[in-house]
């Protein structure tokens, strides 16, 4: 199902040692290799020259190389006369919180999110918390390559601040966004596994601040991380026993950074990231329906649930930026990408894992019954996902043989190619933060996906190197 654990997650077994990979999604690589001191010092001076003799926030996830790249992004900060304001230690969306209620110039937080512990990415924010557009990153990316900034003269270097309330600053704002009196009132027993990274000390003490009893798991911050950082339902199986053990009413699993949730019922059954952003949307739309904004490799579920509330569903290219941008064009009050990033934009405009644990355990507080219950409620379908390494260059070939492939279907050709049918869809496109081809397919029969999935990869592993 939707939901059911993937074979791998959409990850490869076999992982190279690629160039920087950068998008929309920031810059990124294995630390020390190709995300060097010298490529984040210039980078942030890049991004300092853009914002501004400023303030500028910074934070990082648990990752080994956090001290060594956020010297480099703090130097080249310095370097061209901005303010950093450091935060340490915190989830993404924390960060984002924080940036916009301070009204500072931008961010960077220091995160590869999912990426295994070796990687380390730059994350770059407008004044407004939300990922830099398009155009912006290109604009940036273009003052990197010029490698012209103004430097500033050694009496002019401003000292860098430290700021210890970004937390306390995201807890109030999500808890004042929801009904925290009826969550408490269920005495809600949660097992959390924050993987060790950001919300390692955030995420027990937010659900505490909800009235939940906490069960934790992995949440020491100076501990390597215990299991791959992406929640997939193959990588939780502690979580799921620890459920089971306690007794818990819900587990929750965060990534590094914690802008992304994946959930476990009472039963120890893991859900699976698509089912995040689901038991969310259904939630919103039940109590004040409206439009919904989602990625075009999201699950269906989103529309079988919208069309019961006979609302509108937009499909974007995959990345929290074009998601946002489509729900504030469309006042969408409720959106996100399948991954376990709920969006909620009246809360805060980006993928928050806080927002996504206080408004499923809302859902469940109102329902009053379990988590399974919930879940039944929702439409069943099978996602399979799959990956490849693909060098950048080979993308765009790939992509336009698979057209040819698929002509006289339906194409939706918004990021990568997708080839929708009645009951069932194919989507394969270059990932945002690794060197992969990502193949995804979803339908109400889970050989019906895996057939869908097989057909592809047989036809593009003779050209993928």
């Amino acid at each position: 199902m939707a939901g059911a654990p993937s074979t791998n997650g959409g990850r490869s077994d076999v992982r190279t040692r690629p160039l920087l990979k950068i998008s929309i999604s920031g810059v990124r690589g294995v630390a020390g290799e190709a995300l060097t001191p010298q490529v984040v010092t210039s980078f942030a001076a890049a991004f300092g020259t853009y914002c501004g003799a400023a303030p500028v926030v910074v934070g990082t996830d648990t990752r080994p190389s956090r001290e060594m790249v956020s010297e480099a992004a703090i130097a080249g900060l310095l370097s061209v006369g901005c303010i950093p304001i450091h935060l340490g230690i915190v989830p993404v969306p924390t960060l984002q919180n924080y940036l916009r209620e301070a009204q500072a110039a931008g961010g960077i937080c220091i995160t590869a999110s999912h990426n295994p512990a070796e990687w380390n990415a730059l994350k770059f924010f407008g004044p407004d918390g939300i990922v830099l557009r398009p155009n912006q990153f290109a604009e940036l990316l273009d003052m990197y390559h010029q490698g012209v900034y103004p430097r500033v003269g050694a009496q002019e270097i401003a000292d860098v601040r430290h700021e210890a309330s970004a937390t306390a600053r995201h807890q109030e704002a999500v808890l004042r966004a929801v009904d925290a009196a009826a969550i408490g009132a269920r005495g809600f027993t949660v097992a959390v596994d924050a993987c060790n990274g950001a919300a390692s000390k955030f995420a027990p003490a937010f659900l505490r601040a909800l009235g939940c009893r906490v069960e934790e798991l992995h949440t020491d911050e100076g501990a390597p991380f215990p299991r791959d950082p992406e929640p997939a339902p193959q990588n939780l199986g502690a979580l799921c026993r620890r459920v089971i053990e306690s007794g818990a009413d819900v587990g929750f699993a965060l990534d590094a950074d914690a802008d992304r949730l994946a959930v476990v019922s009472e039963e120890g059954n893991p859900l699976g990231e698509e089912c995040t952003v689901a038991l969310a949307v259904d939630h919103f739309l039940s109590r004040q329906p409206g439009p919904v904004v989602v990625n075009v490799s999201t699950s269906r579920m989103i529309d079988d649930i919208a069309a019961r509330y006979r609302c509108p569903v937009h499909r974007t290219k995959v990345g929290e930026t074009n998601v946002i941008e489509r729900m504030l064009e469309r006042g969408a009050r409720i959106g996100g990408e399948g991954i376990g990033g709920v969006i909620v934009p009246a809360i805060n405009p980006c993928r928050d894992a806080f927002v996504a644990m206080a408004v499923i355990l809302e859902a469940l507080a109102r329902a009053g019954g379990t988590l399974s219950a919930l879940r039944a409620r929702l439409p069943s379908y099978f996602m399979v996902k799959r990956s490849v390494p693909c060098r950048p260059r080979d993308v765009a070939p790939l992509l336009r043989l698979l057209k040819g492939l698929y002509r006289g279907q339906e194409l939706d050709l918004t990021d990568g190619v997708k080839v929708v049918w009645p009951d069932r869809w194919l989507h394969v496109r270059a990932s945002n933060t690794e060197p992969i081809i990502r193949v995804t397919a979803e339908a109400p029969i889970e050989e019906t996906a895996r057939a869908l999935v097989r057909s592809v990869l047989e036809y593009l592993r003779p050209g993928v190197r």
